[in-house]
């Protein structure tokens, strides 16, 4: 299993000698031995959940509840209000999971959200419409690999959530499927 291979999430050792316990084994109660670092400064992390804020363009990866890392993101080409329908060019907003991961993805690493949730199903077919689906986390395209960054600086995705392919490996090893995600507007 994917926790199995992930190490301690918001901390780093003293020094490269301390041994590693890995995510899951069983823990046995006892005093911290590691120190707390500042979000950005983490080499691996682990989370257990994440919150997009759309207006603000930021991914924020948890672990127990503490940030651990944070990335800014492109969004859909009309990233104001809710997804609506396929091909309406918004990031969907609500609380939805990581269901699985296309490591062939053409956008290099991709993790797929559990878009479209019953709410958005159902208000779909209200309207008539197909509430799209495939709603990823990636990185980019290998023809713009070499923009990194500079991505950021149009929402440019049909949806999806892009970051910078460095990024989406981060985030690849850190979350687990099943892991939460709450994207707010």
């Amino acid at each position: 299993m994917i926790t199995a291979l992930l190490l301690c999430a918001l901390v780093t050792p003293p020094s490269d000698t301390m041994p590693v316990t890995l995510a899951a084994a069983p823990a046995k109660p006892a005093a911290p031995t590691m120190r707390a670092v500042p979000m950005g400064k983490v080499k691996l992390a682990v989370a257990d959940s994440m919150v997009l804020d759309k207006s603000d363009r930021a991914l924020t990866l948890y672990y127990r509840g503490v940030p651990v890392r944070q990335y800014r993101v492109a969004l859909g080409k009309n990233p104001l209000g809710d997804k609506l329908s396929r091909g309406d060019g918004r990031t969907p907003e609500g609380l939805f999971y990581i269901e699985a991961r296309n490591a062939q993805s053409r956008y290099h690493l991709a993790l797929r959200i559990s878009y479209p949730d019953g709410t958005h199903r159902a208000r779909a077919a209200q309207r008539g419409v197909s509430p799209g689906g495939d709603i990823m986390i990636h990185g980019l395209p290998d023809a713009f690999a070499s923009v990194g960054a500079l991505h950021r600086q149009q929402d440019w995705t049909e949806g999806c959530i892009a970051v910078t392919n460095e990024e989406i490996e981060e985030i690849w090893r850190a979350v687990p499927n099943g892991a939460r995600i709450l994207i707010r507007p």
